[in-house]
């Protein structure tokens, strides 16, 4: 799949992430296991992660607009302009609506009304969240964090920072 990647492509590691962001526990991973994730093991080149949507409709109605609106950004910003996105929408959680997500991308610099409106990346978002469940996540956050060979390990929930460095670390 071709997804939003935050770090050096050829880390020896990958996070796959799969997220909601409207999910209260994957706002509490993005403020406090990302930035410990982020700055020991992605900005050192040992790992990369790559944010998949994981909306749970039922019981989040903005998770996949949300989704689709970091899609939209990302198509006119590519990777770094989506990861902008995506912290604004978690630094903001509790105020998610389609005027906000056209807000904040517009503060970004980038107009994504249209695509937006269209639906344009709708069924990519489904395509993750299929993805997603194939790969065993039955909730969010889910993660498969994988080595070298391939393997990956699953951590559901979320989990701490001690967590993800056992996990990365005995992948690396």
């Amino acid at each position: 799949d071709d997804d939003a990647v935050l770090g050096d492509k050829k880390a020896p590691v990958t996070i796959i992430e799969f997220s909601d962001y409207q999910c209260p526990y994957c706002g509490r991973h993005y403020s406090q296991t990302y930035p410990q994730l982020k700055s020991q093991y992605v900005d050192t080149g040992k790992v990369k992660i790559v944010f998949r949507d994981f909306p749970l409709t039922s019981i989040h109605p903005m998770a996949q607009p949300a989704a689709e609106a970091a899609e939209c950004v990302r198509e006119k910003g590519k990777d770094e302009a989506y990861w902008r996105m995506h912290d604004k929408m978690f630094e903001n959680q509790q105020t998610l609506s389609v005027d906000n997500l056209k807000k904040w991308a517009k503060e970004l610099g980038y107009d994504i009304g249209t695509c937006l409106d269209s639906g344009k990346f709708r069924s990519e978002v489904q395509k993750d969240t299929q993805d997603g469940q194939k790969a065993g996540g039955q909730g969010t956050p889910y993660f498969v964090i994988v080595g070298k060979d391939g393997k990956g390990t699953a951590l559901s929930g979320a989990q701490p920072f001690d967590a993800f460095k056992q996990a990365i670390d005995a992948k690396l």
